[in-house]
């Protein structure tokens, strides 16, 4: 069993839960991590960052895969988290918005 941790020295860690390992550091944000959300297939997660940026990582690689970046006048992303389809991931922001990003061109090019 695995599992990612959001932490405030901007990094997203994949711990290994048996183990009591940590597995892999994500570290492409440049503020604090609040969130972080498998998809629903398991092959991907978002990662929501005060800087405003949602990141979608390749679980298996740790390679980033698609980047965000909202309006400087919008708040820190708060939370992150994917539809039940897997395409969509949702995130809302400090400032009371929500961004809906569509992630169906990761699926469609890595499938």
């Amino acid at each position: 069993m695995v599992i990612y941790s959001a932490s405030f020295d901007h990094t997203v860690r994949l711990w290994d839960v048996r183990r009591g390992e940590l597995v892999r550091t994500l570290s492409r944000h440049n503020d604090p991590v609040y969130s972080v959300s498998f998809s629903p297939d398991g092959r991907y997660v978002a990662s929501g960052c005060f800087d405003r940026s949602v990141f979608i990582w390749d679980i298996q690689t740790g390679k980033l895969l698609q980047s965000y970046v909202g309006e400087k006048r919008k708040g820190g992303i708060f939370e992150v988290s994917w539809n039940s389809r897997g395409e969509k991931v949702a995130a809302s922001a400090s400032d009371g918005t929500v961004i809906l990003l569509d992630v169906r061109h990761i699926k469609n090019r890595l499938a």
